[in-house]
């Protein structure tokens, strides 16, 4: 936090580059590189300015903006240098940076020291890395949902109601020697425990979607042999992805792509035909079929006239889809049924809104786990488990929940694995 930190924040190769300084000798260094910038210029007022090495030579004509702490992004004094996206360009500013007094950023440092300077918590921060890697309209909502601290906002509401449970708590224990008294009524404190536990649940229950939205919502394809279903596959996804022949068994792995339908990617998963067989090889392919089938969300399950549907099982939370092929109705290979199909696919998809909370990461999901269980001590208990005790348990969830904002004290080991994702420049 004490060095000043330099990074490339756009893709190399573009019309435009920006390099971004932070820290506290930002500003003196673009004093030093960028002629027409100085302690008089105007902060969050972009400057044309050339940018000068040490021998006197002009590296190039940039827009200069200046962000004196706190209102940064980093929470820093910043400085943000617009150049024309040449690498060479780029790399010898950087390069000039490096020379007078910065360091090159580590992944995810400018937005590991926001964190840390308080402009956002620790689930904002890790939005900021899936706002980047949105591929979708739904994840790209979600993400951006998560950045404006919708998330947040949820957990400190929780929080506020289980800081107020353990005060009470804390309380009866500093007056022990007085048995007769009691701060915390316990009936009112199991309502409000069974509530704030009735939450985390939920929230905790939206993973499994949130996850699936964010991944790619996982579609298997499930059917006997040479029903249509590698037809099924390309059809959908425009392209000959998959082999399709009227040998029977031609598909003995399962082959994986995406698309995108109504703003939600939809990862499609052809597998091998079911049916009875001797071959070592097929039988591999036909148990790996029935295992996409399991780890599926939805089961587009096919088969043509005189031809039964596999029985495999299938789980109450899964989608199960229904297509006769080679019908009037449906024709994969003649692209026939296939709007009626794209919609339905839509359709099985829970919807979600801007105002929905839905967790996406496993480590918000793991502590929201171990919130439940620590509360769930403390509705079972209450009434035959001491007070200290119960404070405990409150004390415990109350930090499986900071673990996910980052509002208590958190392992370095945890923030770096963290920001280690992110890319150079953010």
């Amino acid at each position: 936090m004490k060095s000043t930190i330099c990074a490339l924040a756009t893709a190399p190769g573009g019309a435009i580059g920006i390099v971004r300084i932070s820290g506290p000798e930002a500003f003196s260094i673009a004093y030093c590189v960028c002629r027409r910038v100085s302690a008089d210029t105007h902060p969050r007022t972009a400057v044309f300015s050339p940018v000068v090495a040490e021998n006197g030579e002009t590296l190039d004509e940039a827009l200069v903006t200046l962000y004196p702490a706190p209102h940064s992004y980093t929470g820093e004094d910043s400085v943000e240098i617009s150049c024309h996206g040449s690498r060479y360009i780029l790399n010898k500013v950087l390069e000039l940076l490096i020379h007078k007094g910065c360091r090159m950023a580590n992944p995810g440092e400018l937005t590991q020291r926001a964190y840390l300077n308080g402009k956002m918590d620790l689930s904002q921060a890790e939005a900021v890395a899936d706002l980047i890697a949105a591929d979708s309209t739904t994840s790209h909502r979600i993400a951006l949902s998560q950045l404006k601290g919708h998330f947040s906002s949820e957990l400190s509401l929780l929080r506020d109601q289980l800081l107020r449970l353990t005060s009470l708590l804390e309380l009866e224990l500093d007056f022990s020697d007085h048995e007769e008294l009691e701060f915390a009524d316990r009936s009112e404190l199991l309502g409000l425990a069974q509530n704030i536990d009735q939450r985390i649940t939920h929230l905790a229950s939206t993973f499994k979607v949130g996850n699936a939205l964010k991944q790619g919502i996982p579609v298997a394809i499930i059917g006997a042999p040479n029903v249509g279903k590698s037809t099924l596959l390309n059809a959908i996804l425009g392209e000959e992805r998959a082999i399709v022949s009227d040998i029977q068994g031609t598909t003995r792995d399962a082959i994986e792509d995406t698309i995108q339908l109504g703003g939600i990617t939809f990862r499609f998963i052809d597998t091998a035909g079911i049916r009875h067989t001797d071959d070592t090889i097929e039988r591999l392919g036909i148990d790996r079929s029935i295992a996409a089938a399991q780890r599926a969300t939805i089961i587009m399950m096919m088969t043509e006239p005189g031809v039964p549907f596999p029985e495999i099982p299938i789980r109450d939370d899964q989608t199960v889809i229904r297509i006769e092929n080679k019908t009037e109705a449906f024709q994969a290979k003649y692209g026939v049924g296939l709007d009626d199909l794209r919609t339905r696919l839509i359709e099985a998809v829970p919807k979600t809104s801007d105002e929905d909370v839905i967790v996406t990461s496993v480590r918000h999901y793991e502590a929201l786990q171990r919130a439940h269980d620590s509360l769930s001590r403390v509705i079972e208990g209450m009434g035959e488990i001491p007070s200290d005790l119960l404070a405990e348990d409150l004390r415990l969830t109350l930090n499986a929940l900071a673990d996910i904002t980052g509002g208590a004290i958190t392992p370095q080991e945890t923030l770096n694995n963290i920001f280690s994702h992110f890319c150079v420049g953010k």
